[in-house]
């Protein structure tokens, strides 16, 4: 699985960070993790692999349906990547329904495998959205459409919203992305792939304050089932926190897994 990494020195002394990133149409690990991962790599060495679904690994995830099916196949899949990497202990950031879900399923997997986790904007607890995203009017300026929804305020980025967009747009309409991303929203809404309640892993939620993807309500309930969790609400920022408040989002993610 091909994963980027800043340093692969079997020396560097760095805890490793491995960064998740959100479910999107057309998403991928670099431009997902382009706003944070420079300042997050002065701390820590980061890999940010491309989940099963999207980028890199659209093709080979054939047969898997529904969001628990989904985050189940790709926590074994990082936990796979750790093993090739002969990690035994990592920290772990996961964004949204694609990350995030993931990152809760490989709490729940091997527990042993996680110092500390960061989920964000609900982690995928919440409820499936009306219809799938993009793929009914599968153009650029959909895709920018559902790209600005992710943002508070869509006039302070529009220049990265548009960059993204053509990006993402080339991604999407690769052969197979489509049924992939279709299949992900097959099935239940709202019901987490594992107990949450058997996680014991300090867990810090992000979730924005003006987030319209994701209620605050879905990360508050998400935190009261996890045993040792806590949320931080991020004044002025929507779904992509990272993006809206990428100096917070950092201090945040440092102060929490330093702890």
């Amino acid at each position: 699985m091909p994963a980027s990494s800043d340093d692969d020195v079997d020396t560097d002394a760095r805890p490793v960070l491995l960064l998740l990133h959100g479910g999107g149409p057309g998403v991928d690990a670099e431009s997902n993790w382009a706003s944070v991962r420079p300042r997050l790599s002065a701390r820590f060495r980061c890999l940010a692999p491309d989940l099963l679904g999207f980028g890199t690994r659209i093709t080979g995830a054939t047969g898997i349906e529904g969001p628990r099916a989904w985050a189940l196949a790709r926590a074994r899949q990082v936990r796979d990547l750790l093993d090739r990497e002969s990690l035994d202990r990592v920290h772990l950031v996961g964004n949204s329904a694609a990350g995030g879900a993931a990152a809760l399923a490989l709490l729940s997997m091997a527990p042993d495998r996680v110092e500390r986790a960061v989920v964000m904007g609900g982690a995928g607890t919440g409820p499936l959205p009306p219809s799938v995203p993009f793929y009914d009017d599968p153009t650029e300026e959909s895709m920018r459409a559902t790209l600005g929804r992710l943002v508070a305020d869509e006039s302070v980025h529009s220049a990265l919203l548009d960059e993204l967009a053509g990006i993402r747009l080339r991604q999407a309409l690769r052969p197979g992305a489509e049924p992939a991303f279709r299949s992900m929203f097959a099935g239940a809404a709202g019901l987490p792939p594992i107990d949450l309640a058997t996680i014991a892993t300090p867990v810090l939620a992000l979730h924005g304050e003006c987030d319209r993807v994701s209620p605050v309500e879905v990360s508050e309930l998400l935190v009261d089932s996890l045993p040792n969790a806590r949320l931080n609400v991020v004044a002025g920022s929507g779904h992509w926190i990272h993006v809206d408040r990428p100096d917070e989002f950092c201090s945040l993610v440092g102060e929490f897994l330093s702890s």
